[in-house]
This record gives C-alpha cells, structure tokens and sequence, in this order.
C-alpha cells in the first residue's frame, strides 16, 4: 500500500503542499540540530573571539553553518527520489565540498587560494554537467549571446562574485541571514511560478534552515554564527538560483522576464553586490590597501557607527533592498540598460536615506535640547 501510494505520488500535483512541507522539515531538523552544535561548541571551546575588527564582544560559536547544511541536505535527500535528482545530486556534492572547507576554515585556519579552488570546483560541476549558465547579456551594452566558453568563464565569475560578496556582509547579526531569506523568498515564488519545483524546494528548504538559524543569531544567550561554512553554502545557493533563474529566463523567449532577468538579480542581490563594489574602491583607490584586507567600512558599520543598533541595521538593510526588488519588477517595460542604470541610482539614493534622515534628527534634536545656564557668580 505504501509503495503504491510512492508510486503514484506527485509532487507537481500539489507543490503548495510539497513545498510547505519541506520548509517544515528543513526548519524542524535545523531547530533541533542547533542546540546540539551549541552544546558541544562550548564544551569543545570552538568559539570565536573578538577582536579589534568584531561587531561583538562575547565569545560565541561559529559553526551554524552546520546546521544549515545538515537541514537542507536531509531535505534534499528525502525529495530526491521523486524529483530532479540529477540537479538535487549535483546541488549536494557542490554544497558537501565547500561545507568542509568552510568547516575547516571555521576550526584552524584555510588558505584564501584553496577556499577559491574549492568555490570553483564546486561551481563548475554544476555548470557542466547541468549546463546552467549565463548565456548571453540580453543585449546589455549591445551584447546578446556569448561564444560557449566565455559563457562558462563568466558563468563562474558570477558564482565566485556572489559567494564572496554574501561573505562580506557577515558582519552584523542577522544581516546574512535575513538578505539571504529574503532573496530565497523571492526566487521560491519565481521558481513556483515557472514549474521548477526542484529549485523551489531547495530554495524553500533553505528558508527553513534560516528561520531555525536567525532564532539563535539574534539570541543573546544562545547566539550563533553562520561561519564560512554557512556563508560559503548559503552564498553558493543564492548563486546558483540567480544563475538557474537567468538561465532559465534566457532560454524561454515567452519568458516575461527573457529580457529583464540580469537587471531582476541585480536588484536581489543587490546590497551585498554595491556594498562589495564600494568597499574595494574604498581600499583600492582611497586606503590604498588589498581589497582583502578586513577593516570596518561596510555600509552596515556605518549604520553601528552612526548609533543604529544591530537589528536596526539589519532591518533597514532587509526593508531597502525589498523596496529595491519591488521597483525592479515594476520597471519590466523599460530597456534593460535603463533598467540596470535606473537601479544603481535609486539602490544607492535609498542607502543614503538613512544617514540623512539620522543626522537631520540629530541636528533637530541638538536643536530642541535646552540650554543649561551658568550659576550667577556672588
């Protein structure tokens, strides 16, 4: 009876219910497995400890990148069997590869040039033998399609510049975590929209694992960081479905977004994308340094800095950069070039909003506050 059932289940019959199930499964698995990583961090002394560069000043566990892989694996797992299992295949030997190198890295310590090889073993499998992959510009700056070769090449450019650049915006409490739920949120609905159940349900399971995991980021008795590990892995996810979503909208020419797909992942990942672009200027070009080399000059430093709290930052981050997303799709119609001109200008102009509206309640503030007179001298 229950091989029966198995038989004739399917999952593109009821993918509301699927997909609701395994972001339950993903959520459960990584709730539960937290409190164990937790446990034996601190009995093992696996934490991280502060420096000059931290945004915090408790030693604290860095291994929630566990979790997060663990969660989604299961899920992927279980799935597999009634799904794409060539990609669901492909996604967790990817995923398995940077987890120990970022499990590494989160332990002793991992060279740059190895945790780089890695990213883009990783990536290559999936471009390969998948054959998902940028095809073209969709005529940005007059280029459409790309010879084979280059389409890899940037297709791999791509994945190393997202993986990195969700890396760098690991520096605030939940502000990994909730720009990464909210980009799976949205590629869950494109992905639900355009019948890829696969990739909607790796990207609703990762949903899950995050929810667990911003439980315990935002803790603080029980806090947790994602490490390499969960920024390699997450930021690995968020490239691949921006790259499948690309893909896809290429090769679909009734696609309403065949021409619009390139400007629509900008805007998703747009804040670790400008934060990345502007913090290597600003070291290359004003600190004349590596830009590599750490320092404090994130945009959501700036925001600490300036007397916004951890969560203030990350949801002012999360607010803008879904305003972005939600002008991004209402501006379909135009050119693409306009388009990606369009975004850096209002993306970067609601950055800015912040610092203004706060230095204008400082100065009002400054304004309002009464005097203190001097005592009469006798």
């Amino acid at each position: 009876m229950i091989q029966t059932l198995i038989d004739n289940f399917n999952p593109e019959n009821r993918p509301f219910v699927w997909l609701v199930s395994a972001f339950v499964l993903a959520f459960v698995i990584a709730y539960q497995t937290f409190p164990t990583i937790l446990y034996v961090a601190n009995k093992k002394h696996l934490m991280d400890e502060p420096d000059s560069r931290s945004m915090h000043s408790r030693r604290t566990p860095t291994l929630g990148g566990i979790g997060i892989f663990f969660s989604i694996v299961v899920v992927m797992t279980l799935v597999g069997a009634m799904l794409n299992t060539k990609v669901l295949l492909l996604v967790m030997g990817a995923l398995t590869i940077l987890f120990f190198l970022g499990l590494k890295d989160d332990l002793t310590v991992l060279s740059a040039r190895k945790k780089f090889l890695g990213q883009l073993f990783a990536a290559l499998l999936l471009i390969v033998f998948t054959d998902t992959r940028i095809i073209g510009f969709s005529k940005i700056l007059d280029v459409d399609v790309l010879p084979y070769w280059i389409s890899i090449f940037f297709t791999l450019f791509v994945y190393i510049l997202i993986i990195n650049a969700y890396n760098l915006i690991d520096g605030v409490d939940g502000l990994a975590g909730s720009v990464a739920l909210l980009v799976s949120a949205v590629f869950t609905v494109l992905f639900y929209n355009s019948g890829a159940l696969s990739l909607a349900t790796i990207s609703v399971a990762l949903i899950g694992a995050l929810v667990a995991f911003l439980r315990h980021n935002f803790s603080r008795e029980h806090k947790i960081f994602m490490g390499d590990t969960g920024s390699m892995i997450v930021g690995f996810l968020l490239a691949f479905f921006t790259i499948s979503f690309i893909c896809q909208s290429q090769i679909n020419v009734n696609s309403e977004y065949f021409r619009a797909s390139p400007a629509l992942a900008i805007a998703m990942l747009f804040y670790p994308l400008m934060d990345t672009l502007r913090i290597f200027v600003i070291r290359i070009m004003v600190l004349k340094k590596s830009p590599f080399e750490a320092d404090q000059n994130h945009i959501h430093h700036k925001f600490i800095k300036v007397g916004f709290s951890h969560v203030q930052t990350t949801l002012m981050v999360v607010i803008i950069n879904l305003l972005i997303i939600f002008i991004a799709f209402n501006m379909l119609h135009l050119n693409l070039n306009t388009q990606i001109g369009l975004l850096f200008i209002y993306g970067s102009l609601l950055y800015y909003l912040p610092f203004f509206f706060k230095r204008g309640f400082a100065r009002q503030k400054k304004k309002l506050k009464p005097s203190i007179s001097k005592p009469n001298q006798v």
